[in-house]
């Protein structure tokens, strides 16, 4: 699972001068007379983030290039709002599978909780794993060479098979992502995805993303 950084526009300087609009007023921060100093724009885009005056932070675009298993991939689908998603189809392409494993095996919760994995591994999982991708990447390369439509063949692949995405968005909505993600009740893989996204981030917008967000838990 990994992300790459692809491009960006925006900065901690531009969020703060976005703001300075509404009052008829932009500074240049990367020079430092005595209205526009770092200080202030650093206190102004607290303030926003604090009081949730958050346009400032859409006025931007990050775009990464996402590889991550299909149940992840669909987990993050769900946020769709300030956000442009295009993913590798196998309707087009029937490049030999590749798939996702685990470092371990995680048990169920305890108790009544229906989410979530509990604190114990279960090696022995592995084994049946290794036979079901074999048991699919057979019968889908089968299907393939007896002239089923990629389309369709791909129907036998399991959510554990890795995908590929170019994923575009603005610093608050992405912002909303990693809080939503860091947090220990979702699952493991979506947290690592969380801190692969802040890596990227973080160093882009210091200021903006540490007052949307904090520091990583």
């Amino acid at each position: 699972m990994k992300i790459d950084y692809l491009m960006h526009c925006g900065s901690d300087d531009t969020i703060a001068n976005t703001a300075r609009v509404s009052m008829e007023e932009e500074g240049n921060w990367n020079e430092t007379p005595e209205n526009y100093t770092k200080t202030k724009r650093d206190k102004l885009i607290k303030y926003l983030a604090v009081h949730k005056h958050t346009s400032p932070f859409r006025h931007n675009n990050i775009s990464v290039r996402c590889a991550v298993p299909i149940f992840v991939a669909r987990q993050l689908g769900k946020h769709q709002v300030g956000l442009s998603w295009n993913e590798v189809s196998r309707r087009y392409v029937d490049t030999k599978p590749t798939f996702f494993t685990p470092e371990e095996w995680r048990s169920r919760p305890d108790g009544s909780i229906k989410q979530g994995s509990g604190t114990h591994t279960i090696p022995e999982a592995q084994g049946y794993y290794d036979k079901v991708i074999a048991t699919c990447v057979e019968s889908y390369e089968a299907m393939l060479d007896m002239g089923v439509a990629p389309e369709m063949a791909r129907m036998v692949l399991p959510q554990s098979m890795m995908t590929e995405f170019v994923w575009s968005g603005s610093l608050m909505a992405f912002a909303h992502i990693y809080k939503l993600r860091i947090d220990g009740h979702s699952q493991v893989e979506a947290q690592e995805f969380a801190r692969q996204l802040d890596t990227i981030i973080r160093p882009l917008f210091p200021v903006a993303w540490e007052a949307l967000v904090g520091e990583v838990k």
